[in-house]
């Protein structure tokens, strides 16, 4: 009989659920391991609403730390039972995209249909785990390529710590290397979510010396501060935009980093940069964009508008993992609740409806 395990999987939109699914056959170039802990990413609730299309029964999640279970005969360097993260976004790093410099956009979506997974490009299709394959909300998750995407825990580090590694750490940190950050800058952070927070903890670090962290919830704009946030504004209490103004005496942001994904934080992320900024977008969209003409300036303004997937491999982990482990970042505030996997539903109606001062959920099977 084929071993089982629990896992979350996709039904239809409204409903995620439990189920009994058969643990994966390891290949070659696989690792399989067994989840310590998980966490629920608001992509996944855009799944759960139907906004984002998978298929039924699928697996979902994309967050995972956990240990080796067993390894497929072509991976070496790593051994059984030895604690592992693994990206997001975990792609073939033989292929076109990643040799292109832009391994996210990977062609990982041919395999389903018997082709190579290094040929052709697609956006997102670097995003496997509970996009195109199962993902992580479970027992076990098989990571492919895995010679190329498991990354060691280093001593001394707890799951909580580098649990937002694998995702939200590492796209808050792409918006904010997205930026263009020099060291003197000011910049704006709309949107204090966990990704929002990373993006300003990067800012941060990049050597912006004003920060200005932007939400309705004073709670997150609170923490907003302890992650290096010099200004915080919510926006239900003033004119963002104009208050921007005022604090850079009418020159406008030199960067803006748009953390949530909706038209006005967008509008107002490009309405806040000086001429010649840059407008680094993290937002998952779920409707199409409209750019007002005088805040870009009738197209002559020299603005920039970058976009960004969370970038993987075991390269970024590592650098990732380097930040918490020299403590300059700890992220382990962010997890503010914790789920045994059998209350998965629980924690997403938790999660999707942002009760009770939630951040980041870790789960754990």
């Amino acid at each position: 009989m084929t071993a089982m395990m629990k896992a979350a999987i996709f039904v239809e939109p409204g409903r995620i659920e439990l189920a009994d699914k058969p643990i994966p056959d390891v290949g070659p170039n696989d690792a399989l391991v067994r989840i310590s802990t998980t966490t629920i990413c608001g992509t996944d609730v855009h799944i759960l609403k139907g906004e984002y299309p998978v298929a039924k029964g699928l697996t979902v999640g994309h967050e995972p730390v956990g240990v080796i279970e067993k390894l497929g005969s072509a991976v070496s360097g790593y051994q059984e039972g030895q604690r592992v993260i693994a990206g997001a976004i975990c792609p073939n790093f033989n292929s076109y995209a990643a040799q292109d410099g832009v391994p996210s956009q990977d062609g990982s979506y041919l395999v389903a249909s018997g082709r190579c997974g290094c040929h052709g490009y697609k956006a997102t299709a670097g995003w496997r785990f509970g996009n195109l394959i199962d993902g992580t909300q479970a027992e076990y998750v098989l990571v492919p390529d895995a010679q190329a995407n498991l990354a060691p825990v280093p001593e001394g580090l707890t799951d909580e710590q580098v649990l937002m590694c694998p995702d939200i750490m590492s796209t808050g940190f792409k918006g904010a290397e997205n930026a263009n950050i020099r060291i003197g800058d000011t910049v704006v952070v709309f949107a204090q979510g966990p990704i929002g927070l990373c993006a300003t903890a990067g800012a941060r670090l990049l050597g912006a010396s004003t920060i200005i962290g932007v939400d309705g919830n004073d709670h997150r704009l609170q923490i907003a501060k302890k992650m290096g946030a010099d200004i915080t504004l919510n926006f239900k209490q003033c004119d963002v935009v104009a208050e921007v103004m005022r604090l850079t005496g009418g020159r406008g942001a030199d960067s803006a980093i748009e953390a949530l994904g909706l038209q006005s934080t967008f509008e107002a992320s490009l309405r806040v940069l000086k001429p010649g900024g840059t407008l680094s977008s993290l937002g998952v969209y779920s409707e199409d964009l409209k750019i007002p003409l005088s805040a870009f300036a009738a197209g002559l303004g020299d603005h920039r508008i970058v976009t960004a997937l969370c970038p993987g491999g075991k390269e970024r982990m590592r650098r990732l993992m380097n930040v918490v482990a020299s403590g300059r970042l700890d992220l382990g505030l962010l997890v503010t609740h914790q789920f045994r996997l059998d209350d998965i539903v629980a924690a997403y109606d938790l999660f999707a409806n942002q009760r009770d001062g939630v951040l980041k959920v870790a789960i754990k099977p």
